[in-house]
């Protein structure tokens, strides 16, 4: 007989949390408490339904999981307004330690449709005064290499793996990734890019639980959840180390997933 309803929900579930936990472990979270889920909130309207939605589980500030929707047909398929729904479900954020030094929280911007999605460390000086990723020197340069390969600022996404500006632009913290990263991947599930750029190393650890720096793995492709990654280096980079060399690089990567953007359907 097969499984009913409530058995597949609760096997995904289960499924989501054991990921999660792994996820945790790779990332150097040692501290590990058994948690339980949140019943998700009810829909405000009817939405087009012909497979199970799936969920991210993210840790509250009681420690307890809730869910983030993730795409499917459960959800709207509309990718605006499931970022819409993501920023909701962070409210004004005080899960973790970043939020006590930020002026403003900083989400995301660009296409909620982006064929190409562009994944940060976290929010500098500039970007913590406009609530906005990348708006600062860095951002510039981030400009620059969008329009570099023919495209436009409005025309990509671009995330950060933390919403919130860490003291001193420091890296973020094993525990502050946990907890603020599944925001991202709900993000990223939300535009589904066809390509994903991420940024220096923090993000590149995040999205594919390496422990490489990025000097080893910048150019060469991995997979995120079947989206294709390229790893290279941050815009902050380029701006200390503006070598011939580095540009090369650096445009060798964006032409590369310029290209593999295109070849995705």
């Amino acid at each position: 007989m097969a499984a009913g309803p409530s058995h597949a929900a609760g096997d995904a579930l289960r499924a989501a949390v054991l990921e999660w936990v792994a996820y945790l472990k790779d990332i150097g979270v040692k501290d590990l408490r058994t948690v339980a889920a949140a019943e998700p909130a009810p829909a405000s309207s009817p939405a087009p339904r012909s497979a199970p939605a799936t969920t991210t589980p993210v840790p509250s500030r009681s420690g307890e999981l809730f869910r983030i929707a993730a795409p499917s047909t459960e959800a709207p398929v509309d990718p605006a307004e499931r970022l819409k729904r993501i920023r909701e479900e962070i409210g004004e954020c005080t899960r973790c330690r970043l939020h006590a030094g930020r002026t403003n929280l900083v989400f995301g911007v660009g296409d909620p449709a982006a064929r190409l999605m562009f994944v940060g460390e976290g929010p500098g000086a500039d970007e913590d005064a406009q609530g906005e990723p990348f708006v600062g020197r860095a951002g510039q340069k981030l400009n620059e290499m969008i329009q570099a390969i023919g495209l436009t600022r409005g025309a990509v996404y671009i995330a950060n793996i933390v919403k919130c500006r860490p003291p001193e632009n420091r890296e973020p913290l094993p525990d502050e990734v946990a907890t603020c990263s599944p925001f991202l991947f709900a993000q990223i599930e939300a535009v589904r890019p066809r390509v994903i750029v991420t940024l220096g190393s923090p993000a590149a650890r995040t999205l594919l639980g390496t422990k490489l720096g990025i000097t080893k793995i910048r150019g060469t492709w991995h997979s995120y959840r079947g989206i294709p990654v390229l790893p290279t280096f941050h815009p902050a980079y380029l701006l200390r180390a503006y070598t011939p060399e580095n540009r090369r690089l650096v445009w060798e990567d964006l032409k590369a997933a310029r290209t593999r953007m295109d070849e995705e359907r």
